[in-house]
């Protein structure tokens, strides 16, 4: 299974509001109309993680607010591989969630990897 990761940031004047609202009622919606997407979450960035995130050169700390700016939100994308992934992506229930996306936010960074093992859930 491979695993897509995107750090998410608003465009200026978006409220979180409509994203969240968007994300729930369009978004997590339109999932099951893509067939290698196996499972999909946002999560809203509420603080930086324990220790803060620092910058490998300077030893620099971010505070909440600065991790807010550069990334509003993360998503979790589980794909059944990313060559089913690529041909989802170009059916039109796909193109019209990039077209909202593109509306509100912009994927600031992205991170592809391969699940090691089951992994563990609860």
């Amino acid at each position: 299974m491979t695993i897509i990761v995107h750090r998410i940031r608003l465009l200026d004047g978006v409220a979180p509001s409509r994203f969240e609202r968007w994300v729930r009622d369009v978004d997590y919606a339109t999932c099951p109309d893509l067939p290698s997407v196996m499972a999909f979450s946002v999560q809203r960035i509420v603080e930086p993680a324990a220790g803060g995130h620092g910058d490998a050169e300077t030893g620099a700390v971010a505070d909440a607010d600065t991790v807010n700016e550069s990334c509003s939100y993360v998503e979790i994308i589980e794909v059944s591989s990313m060559e089913d992934f690529e041909h989802d992506m170009k059916s039109p229930p796909f193109r019209k969630l990039v077209s909202d996306f593109d509306l509100m936010a912009e994927v600031v960074a992205e991170t592809v990897g391969d699940r090691i093992g089951d992994g563990y859930r609860a």
